[in-house]
C-alpha cells in the first residue's frame, strides 16, 4: 500500500540549518555525523541513525513529522517513519 503521508507535504521546504545537523551544531559542538536527513514537513536537518546522536529519528519521535529525505548530494530517496517504507 502506498504511503498516504506524501499528500500532506508542502510543495517545498528550506533546510533550517544547511551547514549540518541542527542539534549537533548547537548542543554537541565538534560532534560528527555520518549522513544528514531533512524533514520534508519543517526543514529540520538531523543526523542519520548511523551517527552517534541519531537526531533525524529523534526529530520524528518529538514532532511526528512522517517523511524525511537524504540531505546528501546525489541522493533523492525519501523515508516514511510511520509506514516504515521508502516513498
Amino acid at each position: 500500500m502506498p504511503c498516504a503521508h506524501t499528500a500532506d507535504l508542502p510543495d517545498a521546504v528550506q533546510p533550517r540549518t544547511p551547514a549540518g545537523c541542527e542539534e549537533c551544531l548547537t548542543k554537541h559542538p565538534g560532534s560528527r555525523w555520518v549522513q544528514l536527513r531533512i524533514c520534508l514537513t519543517c526543514g529540520h536537518v538531523g543526523c542519520c541513525d548511523s551517527s552517534p546522536h541519531r537526531h533525524a529519528t529523534a526529530h520524528f519521535d518529538d514532532s511526528q513529522h512522517p517523511i524525511m529525505r537524504s540531505f546528501e548530494r546525489g541522493d533523492d530517496w525519501r523515508w516514511c517513519y510511520v509506514d516504515k517504507t521508502m516513498v
